[in-house]
């Protein structure tokens, strides 16, 4: 059976980290952006991304964080996208989503570099990146394609995520 094309998307008003289905990782944005003009970036690269997608796993708004009502127009962005492409999206909580990568659910951004490092080799060092690349596995992995061998207790995490029915191939 062939994976799902999964993506994974760490939002952000001014630097969204996307994993896109091939694997690949970007970010959307940056200090050149200006204003709302930054969330048609993000709307043309989720839209891009969505076309081929079976899936798409966001991470969810921080619950008393200051900038969570900034973030909030990013994923509000992301999940029209998804809407608009007929894609069924996850929400995974920032904590969830460490206590899987990392083993705890308190862990920093260095801490997430480095799971991803142990587990795969890979040096990322854009935050962004790193947490779309864990979505997007977290996303294949609750869908029975995981892509780095990770210890039971942690994958448990994973069963805190109200996961949508998704219909492999059908975003093609």
């Amino acid at each position: 059976m062939t994976a799902p094309t999964v993506i994974g998307v760490d939002p952000s008003i001014t630097a969204t980290g996307l994993a896109c289905s091939d694997g690949s990782l970007i970010t959307v944005g940056g200090k050149a952006d200006r204003g709302d003009d930054r969330l048609l970036d993000i709307a043309c690269a989720i839209g891009t991304a969505c076309h081929s997608a079976d899936l798409v796993v966001i991470e969810d708004l921080p619950t008393h964080a200051h900038g969570a009502g900034i973030t909030g127009m990013a994923q509000g962005v992301i999940r029209l996208m998804c809407l608009r492409a007929s894609v069924p999206y996850a929400l995974v909580t920032a904590a969830t989503l460490k206590k899987w990568a990392t083993g705890t659910g308190n862990a920093g951004k260095a801490d997430m570099r480095m799971a991803l490092y142990k587990r795969t080799g890979m040096d990322i060092r854009d935050d962004n990146q790193a947490d779309a690349w864990w979505l997007r596995a977290a996303g294949l992995e609750a869908l029975g394609f995981p892509v780095v061998e990770m210890p039971a207790t942690q994958v448990r995490a994973l069963a805190a995520v109200t996961w949508p029915s998704v219909h492999m191939g059908s975003a093609a």
